[in-house]
């Protein structure tokens, strides 16, 4: 069963590697992909958090943080090392490698996945009114590790389940923390996306 699972994986990752490439994602992939090319985007974000809510959206800020240092340290220091996947780049005859280093840390599960689908699950709880989005440009930065060589397609759904996973356990424990002190309390009654009277 189990090496049925990874010959499918292994199709699909020469699938969407391989056979549905074309030159304008061969452009861009290797940009979505390097983490660096978000940073204004997260800086924005935390910005607006901070500004449309103050302290609930310091809150929802401070979650994410602690979710990415929580998520990528257990990811890669210990799911990985215990998983011991080589990365596609390395071993598969004639996986395209785009735009990237192929890097020496192991495949799964997917450390972007990870934290991306972490930060979409949170402030899809938080900012349903945008959830679609926060969802969708998780899922293309995962596409992108497939697209560029460096992960199997099982990496980024593992990732993924592993990001949601963590990201229900952040808003249990910010519940509970609510319920021992009103500091760490988010009201739904007005939402969070949207500008509250008193600012």
């Amino acid at each position: 069963m189990l090496d049925e699972l990874l010959r499918f994986d292994t199709l699909l990752f020469y699938i969407f590697n391989g056979t549905l490439t074309n030159s304008l994602f061969d452009a861009i992939m290797p940009i979505v992909t390097e983490v660096k090319n978000w940073i204004p985007l997260y800086i924005i974000l935390f910005a607006w958090l901070l500004w449309k809510r103050r302290r609930e959206g310091a809150i929802v800020c401070l979650m994410l943080i602690i979710g990415v240092i929580i998520g990528d340290q257990f990811n890669s220091s210990y799911l990985k090392e215990w998983a011991g996947r080589i990365r596609p780049c390395h071993v598969l005859e004639g996986a395209r490698l785009v735009g990237v280093q192929c890097g020496g840390g192991k495949s799964f599960p997917s450390s972007h996945a990870v934290n991306n689908f972490m930060a979409a699950a949170l402030l899809g709880y938080y900012l349903p009114k945008r959830k679609y989005w926060w969802f969708g440009i998780a899922a293309f930065i995962a596409y992108s590790r497939v697209y560029v060589g460096v992960h199997y397609p099982l990496d980024i759904l593992a990732g993924a389940v592993e990001g949601m996973m963590l990201s229900f356990g952040l808003i249990v424990l910010q519940q509970y923390a609510a319920r021992k002190s009103q500091l760490f309390s988010i009201s739904f009654e007005t939402p969070i996306n949207e500008v509250p009277s008193s600012v």
